[in-house]
């Protein structure tokens, strides 16, 4: 018996019925890519008309094809809510399958096409690393994959949190915790906040100072929300130490010129204040019975497909920090 004719010829049967199985698969598929993008749209604004701007669509058109999609397999995928609509369990399923679907769709135009590239890439970042080092990678991936685009946006933890969980980013970069339960975490690298100062203020020349010489001067802190303040809050916790908030603001940059002011002191990441210190415009007071650390950290839907460009994003955020105990120790420009 030729063992060797036997097994080419159950090989070509396998390859034979696989592809006739795969076909029939594909022409008996009712619904359509568009049909998908559609009910992504509308699950990301809940909203039809805002779904219909954002794929430049009639609302009607937008709504028509919805409603067939949910008409041909005979389901709801929203519960309706007067003209809000919200997921149902049912939608929630599919949503990170249609959100990969669509993706893999795109990425297959491309070669044909003829273009390289990872496509679109939306990355969330919190506001110290949005500010600091955000824009350098994006600029160092932008370099090497110049067919691809990026959308940046800058919020606090919070936001960023519930913008992965509905699927409205690829990634994260946050500096605060994050608990919901659809979302991985993974560390990236270690931060620190430092409480600081203007050059004149009375503790200003002291290398550091107690939670009782802290007593009674007025803070500028960042909002309830944010990474930074969380780290502050649970830093303080265990002191029972009523913190005096004379200002919270959104923005690092704004906290360090109202310190710079002379209106309290502040507490923010050692990276936001690197130039400050060099300058001596703003002066570290470091605070012993304090522990200010903290991670940045990367964060992604569980249910997410982790496209090329995602991965190369991450290697490059890492590649920056490789070999360093701390954020601010990062070379700044950052020149790969």
């Amino acid at each position: 018996m030729n063992w060797t004719g036997v097994i080419l010829f159950c090989r070509i049967i396998f390859v034979k019925r696989f592809f006739s199985i795969q076909y029939i698969d594909i022409i008996d598929m009712r619904y359509t890519l568009r049909q998908l993008a559609v009910f992504v749209a509308v699950a990301r604004h809940e909203s039809v008309s805002r779904a219909a701007v954002e794929l430049s669509l009639s609302q009607s058109a937008t709504s028509m094809a919805l409603a067939e999609l949910e008409r041909q397999y005979d389901m709801q995928l929203f519960d309706r809510f007067g003209k809000m609509l919200r997921l149902n369990e049912l939608g929630q399923v599919l949503l990170p399958q249609a959100v990969e679907l669509i993706e893999r769709a795109a990425a297959v135009e491309r070669i044909f096409e003829g273009r390289a590239g990872y496509g679109k890439l939306r990355i969330g970042a919190t506001l110290t690393i949005g500010n600091y080092l955000a824009t350098l990678i994006v600029a160092d991936f932008l370099k090497r994959h110049p067919e691809s685009t990026l959308q940046l946006t800058v919020h606090n933890t919070a936001t960023i949190v519930d913008q992965l969980a509905r699927h409205e980013l690829d990634l994260g970069l946050i500096e605060g915790s994050c608990r919901h339960p659809e979302l991985i975490v993974e560390p990236w690298v270690e931060d620190e906040l430092v409480v600081f100062a203007a050059p004149t203020h009375r503790l200003a020349g002291k290398a550091s100072a107690t939670l009782t010489e802290l007593a009674g001067e007025s803070w500028i802190v960042r909002e309830p929300g944010s990474g930074t303040r969380e780290t502050l809050d649970q830093a303080l916790r265990h002191h029972h130490w009523p913190m005096k908030i004379r200002l919270e603001l959104e923005h690092t940059e704004a906290i360090k010129r109202a310190v710079e002011f002379g209106v309290g002191i502040g507490c923010i990441s050692r990276l936001a204040l690197r130039e400050a210190f060099r300058r001596g415009s703003l002066v570290a007071i470091e605070t012993p019975e304090l522990d200010l650390r903290r991670y940045f950290r990367f964060l992604f839907h569980r249910r997410k497909f982790q496209t090329a460009g995602m991965r190369e994003f991450i290697a490059l955020c890492q590649r920056m920090t490789s070999g360093l105990q701390r954020s601010d120790q990062i070379e700044w420009p950052f020149i790969p």
